[in-house]
């Protein structure tokens, strides 16, 4: 799978508790293969929260794909694959405050995630919504990947993005239309739910 090449990838620089967590998890996704965890990363320290939200396509649109979030030392590093975009185009991704895909267009999933009651911006603003992540790019195949570590999003307290819902927009984000950047319709949704959580009590 395109989602789990990724992953692999990307994060195997970033220490073996990460890496051997996460084969565990995208093994038991993708087949039916026992991936035995290795033993000097299960003796780690180092705490290991993962998230993720699985999008599903608004009526009348086919997006999908994934959104995963991994906890490290300088924020949570997010990882985006999405599929059935439009091609070669620029599509608002964010974090929204409720958990709710209901509503055939999105909307049960409230406004952009900003509890800190900042104006809308753009991912590196130094004041923005938690839930500004920007535009994701799409190929022209429709395919759009995102990777980067985002400092204002938390798993813990007034900022976590557990339980929210990450939202992907027809259009581009402007950064600059208040309050959410005339990014157009909703076409995906997906909550944010635990995948790994492995932290100290």
């Amino acid at each position: 799978m395109k989602h789990t090449n990724i992953f692999r990838n990307r994060l195997f620089a970033k220490g073996a508790a990460v890496l051997a967590a996460l084969g565990v998890l995208l093994s038991a996704g993708c087949s039916n293969q026992v991936v035995e965890p290795d033993p000097d990363a299960a003796s780690s320290t180092e705490p290991l929260r993962i998230a993720e939200a699985r999008l599903s396509p608004t009526q009348g649109n086919n997006v999908e794909g994934v959104v995963t979030f991994v906890e490290e030392a300088d924020g949570i590093r997010v990882f985006a694959d999405i599929r059935n975009l439009s091609t070669s185009g620029r599509h608002g991704f964010h974090v929204h405050e409720n958990g709710d895909c209901s509503a055939p267009d999105g909307t049960s999933a409230g406004g952009h995630f900003n509890p800190t009651n900042e104006p809308h911006a753009g991912p590196m603003a130094d004041k923005r919504h938690v839930g500004d992540l920007g535009n994701l790019d799409s190929t022209d195949t429709g395919d759009a990947t995102l990777e980067r570590v985002d400092e204002y999003l938390s798993f813990d307290g007034e900022k976590s993005i557990i339980g929210k819902a990450v939202i992907i927009h027809a259009g581009a984000d402007d950064f600059e239309s208040q309050p959410s950047g005339a990014a157009g319709p909703r076409i995906a949704c997906g909550v944010i739910e635990w995948v790994q959580q492995n932290a100290p009590q």
